[in-house]
C-alpha cells in the first residue's frame, strides 16, 4: 500500500470513528420495542402506517426485520401510540420494556400483509379526505425500529393530512457500515420505484409526496430517475419531493433531476452547513460537495435554484437535537409543522412567506424569526429561503455582471 493510500484509509477510519462516537448514545435503548402491547393511555394519539421493506425478516418478533437484505418487498402495517404532553420533534424511546404509553412511544399492533391486495385494503381504510399519501425514506445508520418510530413522530408532529407510508431499506444501523448501507440503497431502487408506482396508480390516491432523508434522498432520486426512464414519464399524481439533508453528490443530483423531465415537479431541499454527518460523508466521497450542505449564498446554489420548481431552505442556524445536526427537518417543531401544513399540502414556500415571518432579499439573507429548538428552547435563528422571487432579484443582477456557469 502506498503512503497516499494509507493516508486515505487512515482519514476514512478517523472519520468513521468520529461518527461512531457521536452516535454512541443511540445504543442505550432496549431491544424489541416493536413488540405489541395491550396497554393504552388516555389522550395518546395512534399513528397507523404502512411499511414496505427490502430487509430480511428477523427471528425476534420485537425487531421484526433485520438490517440484512431480504428477497422481494415485505409489507407490514403498524399502529404506534404517541404519548400526550411531549416535546414536538422528539421520539420518546422506552427506557425499559414493556413501554409506558403515558410517556413512551408504544407499539400497539404489527400486522403482516400478504401482498398488494392487503396494502390496497389498508390504504382504503387510512386514506384521508385529501386523498394524499406521504412516502418517507430514511437515511444511513437506521435500524428498522429507528425508521418506524421516527416516521411515526414525523407523521404525528407534522399533522400532515396524508396516509403515512414508510419505505425502509437494509441498513445495519452501524456507523462502520456506510459502504454496506450505500450498496443496500442501490439494491432497493427497483423496490422503491415499484412501491411509488403502485401507490401513484391507485385510483383512490389523488396526490403523492415523497420525502427522503440523507442517503434515503439519494435512493428517492435514483428511483424517480429510473421510473422516468423506464416508464417514459413520472405519474402525474406525484407533485412534491422533499429532500432533507440529502447525501447526494451535487453533480449527480443535476443528472438525476434532468432525467426526470418534469419541470412542474416541486422540489424542496433542506440544507445546512452545520451538518456534521454530511461533512464526514463529503470526506469519504473525496471532498465532493454534498447537496445537503450547500451554501445558499454560493453561485452553485443560485444556479440550482434557478431551475423551475426547486426551492432551497437553509437551516444552518437552527439548533439540532442530535449531535450531528443531521435531523433538523424532523426535530425542529416549526420545520416539521411546515412540512405538514404547507409542503405536503402542495403549497409553495417562498422568501415572502408570512408563515416564516421574514422577508429575505439578495442583500439581506439571514433576517430571523423565533423558532423552536429541538431541546424545547426558543431561539432566534434565520430560515433562509431561496425561491423564484429571490432568483429573479439575483438574475437581474447577473444580467448586469454576467452569469455563472449553468447548473
Amino acid at each position: 500500500m502506498s503512503l497516499s493510500d494509507a493516508l486515505r484509509v487512515g482519514a476514512w477510519g478517523c472519520a468513521v470513528i468520529a461518527l461512531s462516537v457521536l452516535l454512541a448514545s443511540c445504543s442505550s435503548r432496549p431491544t424489541g420495542v416493536l413488540t405489541p402491547t395491550s396497554s393504552r393511555q388516555s389522550g395518546a394519539t395512534t399513528i397507523d402506517m404502512l411499511v414496505a421493506t427490502t430487509r430480511a425478516p428477523s427471528n425476534s418478533p420485537g425487531i421484526v426485520f433485520s438490517g440484512e437484505r431480504g428477497a422481494g418487498v415485505s409489507l407490514t402495517s403498524f399502529a404506534i401510540s404517541i404519548p400526550p404532553n411531549r416535546q414536538i420533534g422528539q421520539v420518546q424511546w422506552p427506557t425499559r420494556l414493556p413501554a409506558n404509553p403515558s410517556k413512551d412511544f408504544t407499539t400497539i399492533s404489527v400486522t403482516s400483509l400478504a401482498g398488494i391486495g392487503d396494502a390496497r385494503g389498508w390504504l382504503k381504510q387510512n386514506l384521508p379526505k385529501s386523498r394524499r399519501v406521504l412516502i418517507f425514506v430514511h437515511g444511513f445508520n437506521n435500524g428498522y425500529e429507528d425508521a418506524v418510530y421516527r416516521f411515526a413522530q414525523i407523521a404525528h408532529d407534522s399533522q400532515a393530512e396524508a396516509a403515512p407510508v414508510l419505505f425502509t431499506w437494509p441498513s445495519r444501523g452501524s456507523a462502520f457500515a456506510y459502504g454496506f448501507d450505500r450498496e443496500s440503497a442501490n439494491f432497493s431502487r427497483d423496490a422503491l420505484e415499484e412501491t411509488i408506482w403502485q401507490l401513484s396508480q391507485d385510483a383512490t390516491v389523488g396526490d403523492v409526496t415523497i420525502m427522503g432523508h440523507s442517503m434515503g434522498a439519494w435512493l428517492v432520486m435514483e428511483s424517480l430517475r429510473q421510473m422516468a426512464i423506464r416508464r417514459g414519464s413520472l405519474p402525474s399524481s406525484i407533485h412534491n419531493v422533499i429532500l432533507a439533508s440529502p447525501d447526494i453528490d451535487v453533480d449527480v443530483f443535476g443528472t438525476q433531476w434532468r432525467a426526470m423531465q418534469r419541470p412542474d415537479l416541486r422540489f424542496t431541499i433542506f440544507v445546512s452547513q452545520a451538518d456534521r454527518a454530511l461533512a464526514l460523508s463529503r470526506r469519504l466521497a473525496g471532498r465532493v460537495d454534498r447537496l445537503g450542505q450547500l451554501d445558499v449564498n454560493s453561485a452553485t446554489s443560485f444556479s440550482l435554484a434557478d431551475k423551475a420548481g426547486i426551492t432551497v431552505i437553509d437551516l444552518s442556524e437552527l439548533r439540532g437535537g442530535d449531535s450531528l445536526n443531521h435531523s433538523k427537518f424532523a426535530e425542529s417543531p416549526e420545520v416539521v409543522r411546515l412540512i405538514g401544513a404547507r409542503l405536503v399540502a402542495g403549497q409553495v414556500i417562498d422568501d415572502s412567506d408570512a408563515s416564516l415571518g421574514e422577508r429575505i432579499g439578495i442583500a439581506a439573507m439571514g433576517v430571523g424569526q423565533a423558532v423552536g429548538g429541538a431541546a424545547g428552547a426558543v431561539i432566534t435563528a434565520p430560515i433562509v429561503v431561496l425561491d423564484p422571487n429571490t432568483r429573479r432579484t439575483y438574475n437581474d443582477q447577473l444580467n448586469q455582471i454576467g452569469r455563472p456557469d449553468d447548473y
